[in-house]
């Protein structure tokens, strides 16, 4: 009977070079899919879709796939350097010689492997902001707002993330047998909370909301809102231009205190009817609870993982194999925590299609609820301006899409609506 331990080993390196070579072959397809149909516009868009915005569609695609081979061989050097060569038990024995065992040495030990993975990733962050982005013409960021983007963002990850981090150790310390049941409870709560307090607290403090000052605008909305018995607290401009040339509109918040928010950049690019019929859209989210079902899947999904959890880090092999020697005599929360989290997407990863499949289903949904309470060839018309203006590539392969898209490829959306 093999060890236990040699096992997990064996599992890790096996689930990593599905992982690798999967991905590996996806991009190739994506990759080679979009280089072989640049040169030609696609029939059904030939009257609406220049020559040239297809090309910088494709290109676009094709150097953030680049860049994405880049940060796929990162992720695995990473994954290994914190298991199998030491890292991670490495990091917990200078914590623990620091500050000897206890509540604050596994706080540390959580935040300093956080600190360090930023700054391992923060090279490849810097390129696609300013290398990429840069070079297409979407990025607005300046490097002082990049820098406080970060610092702002490394604040409040403390304010909120550090108590949480407290009750969530604590609780897999003190909490027994059922601890992880407790722990879903309170991430839950905590959750709902984050995202209460987000539009008036958090989401402000990186952007600028503004009332929508176009009153032609603020009555179509309103009185599509009111045929649809939706309720908002007002409708707000996001300055996103700020950042970024690309553009979106969303709901944020919960019951009477839900806002509708515009970017900027989406005012300029859509008329009148263009941007009641993406509105529409979004109730169209709102109307088949969309929300509360995605919700109530990730709650489900990190019940069952936090029983996972629970399970193995009672085990010593999942330390051992793992590349980590556990504290015989002590608390090992924070180390099963890590450990957890740096494996488990390897894992998820083979079941993403499920979840893409579902947020494409979502967003027909809403489609066709916008086209039956809209302008149905507004919505098309403004579909095909934010798909050109986004550089959204027209020519995906199918396969990608199974595994990476959340929304559908043009061709289907709009083949959808027309029919």
């Amino acid at each position: 009977m093999m060890n236990p331990s040699l096992a997990m080993t064996l599992t890790l390196v096996a689930v990593l070079l599905a992982n690798l070579l999967t991905k590996l072959w996806l991009s190739g397809r994506q990759v080679r899919h979009v280089a072989q149909h640049r040169a030609h516009v696609p029939e059904a868009f030939a009257h609406t879709i220049s020559l040239e915005a297809h090309q910088k569609a494709a290109d676009y695609t094709l150097a953030k796939s680049r860049v994405s081979l880049i940060d796929l061989a990162l992720d695995a050097v990473t994954l290994i350097g914190w298991t199998l060569l030491g890292g991670l038990d490495l990091l917990n024995q200078v914590t623990l010689n620091w500050l000897g065992e206890g509540m604050g040495q596994q706080i540390t030990l959580v935040v300093s492997f956080t600190l360090i993975g930023s700054l391992i990733s923060l090279p490849l962050s810097l390129y696609q902001t300013f290398g990429i982005e840069q070079r297409f013409g979407f990025n607005n960021t300046t490097a002082k707002l990049w820098v406080s983007d970060m610092l702002k963002g490394l604040l409040i990850g403390m304010a909120l993330g550090l108590p949480i981090l407290w009750l969530v150790l604590w609780l897999m310390q003190a909490g027994g047998a059922l601890w992880w049941l407790y722990t879903w409870a309170a991430l839950v709560v905590y959750q709902l909370f984050v995202m209460w307090i987000a539009p008036n607290v958090i989401m402000p403090l990186f952007n600028k909301f503004t009332p929508l000052e176009d009153a032609t605008l603020k009555a179509r909305v309103t009185a599509l809102m009111n045929r649809a018995g939706f309720k908002a607290k007002g409708f707000f401009v996001m300055d996103g231009s700020r950042r970024s040339a690309h553009s979106n509109a969303f709901f944020t918040g919960f019951g009477a205190a839900k806002r509708v928010v515009f970017f900027d950049t989406l005012l300029t690019q859509l008329n009148g009817d263009e941007m009641e019929a993406v509105l529409a859209h979004e109730l169209g989210h709102f109307k088949h609870r969309h929300i509360l079902k995605m919700l109530a899947v990730s709650f489900a999904t990190s019940l069952l993982g936090l029983a996972l959890l629970g399970w193995v880090s009672q085990q010593i092999w999942f330390y051992t194999g793992l590349g980590v020697m556990p504290n015989l005599n002590g608390n090992n929360s924070a180390l099963a925590l890590l450990l957890f989290m740096l494996v488990l997407p390897l894992f998820t990863f083979f079941v993403s299609p499920l979840s893409a499949h579902r947020s494409r289903k979502f967003e027909f949904e809403a489609d066709a609820y916008a086209m039956a309470n809209s302008d149905g060839q507004a919505l098309i018309s403004a579909l095909l301006k934010l798909y050109q203006d986004n550089a959204s590539t027209l020519t995906p392969d199918p396969w990608y899409v199974a595994f990476y898209y959340s929304h559908p490829p043009a061709s289907q959306r709009l083949a959808r609506m027309a029919a």
